[in-house]
Parts: structure tokens; sequence; C-alpha cells
């Protein structure tokens, strides 16, 4: 299986045409039709329902989709990586990052960098803890900025100075929002919006047993759409201080949690890991500059 006849695949599946994937790969549609023909046969799978105009995957299609996605993303990155070998002036460094404000933290190593090495791309993703450690374990990242304790097993890594602050998101014509604080038993009443990670792990560490009393609405892995919620009068978002903007005339306000919740940050990398010459000095960076605070 050759990982250009996967990126044809890609094509087709993004385009849902034979003919307009063709146009844009720059080959025929008889060449492109015999090799994904040479491809289900090589699988012994049907990947594609053939209609008059269009075409669409199968389940075993939809399969292939994702692993292509994966394999093509570590292809690319590869690449990048031995480009970069050669272009110590630049080259391209992946991230995935929770979400919290102490990324600034990131954006300060990446100011340093940038004023040392102009031509460095960096490739950052979002998610929660167990979605970017499980990037990171496929080597599809270079660095995490995980918001849990690591595995020390796996891992080496940097604690970050500073830690987030736990509260509620709502609106400003929200009862809740004349609290100073907010405790457990002030939100039972109402849904709440938070993280599939928070709601695991952070949760029963400020609630204990009352946990499972919280109605959990919905679950969002950004503090930011389920502001949109929020704004909406759908609920009160559990989430970190200073991710939402909540000065000015804006419709939310943000409270503390009582008793006070906190979590800290870390810098994570795979034990053993094998730097490119910019993730190299992005890492440095990183020591040097949190070393300072």
């Amino acid at each position: 299986m050759e990982i250009r006849v996967l990126r044809y695949f890609l094509e087709i599946a993004r385009e849902g045409n034979m003919t307009r994937a063709a146009e844009r790969l720059h080959v025929t549609q008889p060449t492109l039709s015999k090799q994904m023909k040479e491809l289900e046969q090589e699988l012994g799978k049907k990947l594609f329902r053939r209609g008059s105009t269009s075409v669409s995957l199968t389940e075993e299609g939809m399969l292939l989709r994702k692993r292509a996605e994966d394999l093509l993303a570590m292809a690319d990155k590869i690449e990048s990586e031995f480009r970069s070998l050669d272009e110590i002036t630049g080259g391209d460094i992946y991230i995935g990052c929770a979400e919290s404000y102490l990324i600034k933290y990131l954006a300060f190593a990446v100011r340093r960098l940038n004023e040392k090495y102009a031509n460095i791309h960096y490739h950052i993703t979002s998610g929660d803890t167990e979605q970017v450690t499980e990037s990171l374990d496929r080597g599809l990242l270079d660095f995490a900025f995980i918001v849990e304790p690591p595995d020390l097993s796996k891992y080496n890594y940097i604690e970050v100075p500073e830690q987030d602050t736990w509260g509620v998101l709502m609106r400003k014509d929200c009862p809740l929002a004349e609290k100073s604080f907010i405790e457990v038993s002030d939100i039972l009443s109402y849904p709440v919006f938070c993280s599939e990670q928070s709601a695991k792990v952070d949760l029963p560490r400020w609630c204990g047993e009352q946990a499972d009393q919280i109605n959990i609405m919905a679950t969002f892995n950004l503090s930011g759409n389920a502001a949109v919620f929020a704004r909406e009068g759908l609920g009160v978002v559990l989430t970190f201080d200073k991710l939402i903007e909540v000065s000015g005339e804006g419709d939310l306000c943000f409270r503390q949690i009582s008793p006070a919740l906190h979590t800290k940050m870390y810098v994570i990398w795979k034990k053993y890991q094998v730097f490119t010459p910019v993730a190299k000095f992005l890492l440095s960076e990183l020591k040097n500059m949190l070393k300072e605070f």
C-alpha cells in the first residue's frame, strides 16, 4: 500500500466524485479508478459505493479514511522533520494543548524563539488530556500541554508556574451571579456544561459524593463553545478562569467556586523522544524561561 495511493483515496473521499478528484490530483479519471480498484483488491474489501455521478464510502472505506488520515499525518511529519535537519533557521513543531490561560507560557517561549528563528511554523491542536496524549503517543506531536499529573513511566515533563482556578461561567442575569462564590449546593438545580475530563476528574475533587447529583447537560472540549450555550441561558459552565472574556458589557460573568479548586499544567514529551533541531530549540527555550518564574 503506497502513500501516494492513500492520498488519492482521501481526495476521492473528500470530493465524493472521481472526476473532480482526478482533476485536483492532476491524473486521468481512468488511472484513478484503476488505482482504487487495485487498492480494494489489495485490502479485499469494497471501499466505495459508486453512483452515476458520485461515490460514497462503505463502512470499510470510512475505517480506511480514518487510518489513512493518521498515516499521512505521520508521513508528512516525518518529511517535515527530515527537512528541518537541513533548515536550522526554520522547520515545523507540533504541539497539543489543553485549554488553559497558562498556554501564555508557550506564547512567551514562541515569541522569544521567533526573535532568533523567524521561519519556524507551529502546528497547535487543542483537546483534553486524553486526546493530546493519544496523539503524542502516536508520534503526531512533539510536546503536549496537559492539565493533570503526567504518567512518569511514559513522559518527561516540566511543571508550568501558576495554576488554573476553577469557577462557574454564567449569564449576568442568572441568580447565581449575585453570589461572591459558588458552592456545590448552588448549582444542583442548574444544567451544567463542562469537559468530559472535568466531569470524570475535577468534579469529584470538588464535590465528592455530590458529583453524581450534578446535572451535566452537555460536555464540551472547548469552553468557547460551552459559553455560547450559557449565553443562550441554557445552563452554567464549570471551567477555568480567564478562558472567556467577561469584562465590559458582555452577557457573561465568572464566579470562583468554594471550596477553591486549582489545577496545575505540565509540558510533557515522550521518554527517549528524538527531537528535530527546532523542537530542541523550543524545549530549551521553555526550560530556560520557566526557570525565571
